[in-house]
């Protein structure tokens, strides 16, 4: 074969790859053009049956971190004694947040200063007896703790609740679709599709900065306050593909 015909060669193999590769774009396009998506939200409505709270503390501004460290360390532990006498099980008390750090001040004349050192400390608590969260608030307070919020209610076990949302999602999706393919004249085929959309936001009830607003009893104590948890949101979007004949 001289160099003519090996040239031509080439250029044919060209010719025929950009057929080819403009055949499978546009086979492509097509199957594009013959598909129809849809989405649909199911939700369903549950009432919560765990609370998680943060508590915590922050102590005074001491001369040695020794004597800051001893102090939130009492206050911590008369805190985390309270919550077991609740019922509050060890693995759903989990510390979150143990800081132990310098405060200094600013003088004219000086410039920063060391005054002295502070602990936070905070503790995440699941709380399983909804009854309690106000007791687990109003105790916790009493034993020290003056950071208190981030209150939110979970369901422990979603999953059914779930399975029901995607039945309810798909059940839409295919009314919408349906409704959506009547207006425009168009004629559906089948499924070709389905995806979950993650949408992993759920807006809950929250309370929060609890550390200071409550009055004393006439024992003493504080009164517990009243937490409401409401009902839960339980939310899940799919997407539909259909062919369109």
């Amino acid at each position: 074969m001289n160099k003519n015909q090996v040239i031509l060669a080439i250029v044919a193999i060209l010719v025929v790859a950009g057929i080819a590769a403009t055949a499978i774009v546009m086979n492509d396009r097509s199957n594009n053009q013959d598909r129809f998506n849809v989405n649909g939200i199911g939700i369903v409505y549950a009432k919560a049956d765990i609370a998680n709270i943060t508590v915590g503390l922050k102590t005074a501004t001491k001369k040695t971190a020794a004597e800051a460290t001893v102090e939130s360390t009492e206050k911590m532990n008369k805190i985390v004694e309270a919550l077991q006498a609740l019922g509050i099980e060890d693995k759903d008390i989990k510390t979150t947040d143990y800081s132990l750090r310098p405060v200094y001040n600013w003088l004219e004349n000086q410039g920063q200063v060391l005054k002295g050192y502070e602990v936070s400390q905070n503790v995440s608590v699941k709380v399983r007896d909804l009854s309690k969260i106000g007791e687990v608030i109003a105790q916790t307070t009493e034993q020290g703790a003056n950071q208190i919020g981030n209150v939110s209610f979970t369901i422990d076990d979603e999953y059914e609740l779930k399975n029901q949302a995607r039945e309810l999602a798909i059940s839409k999706a295919k009314e919408k679709a349906q409704m959506m393919a009547d207006q425009a004249g168009m004629k559906l085929g089948e499924v070709k599709g389905v995806y979950e959309i993650n949408n992993s936001y759920q807006p809950t009830p929250m309370y929060a900065n609890a550390k200071m607003e409550y009055a004393a009893d006439e024992a003493g104590g504080i009164d517990a306050p009243s937490i409401q948890s409401g009902q839960n949101e339980i939310r899940v979007e799919v997407s539909l593909s259909y062919q369109v004949k």
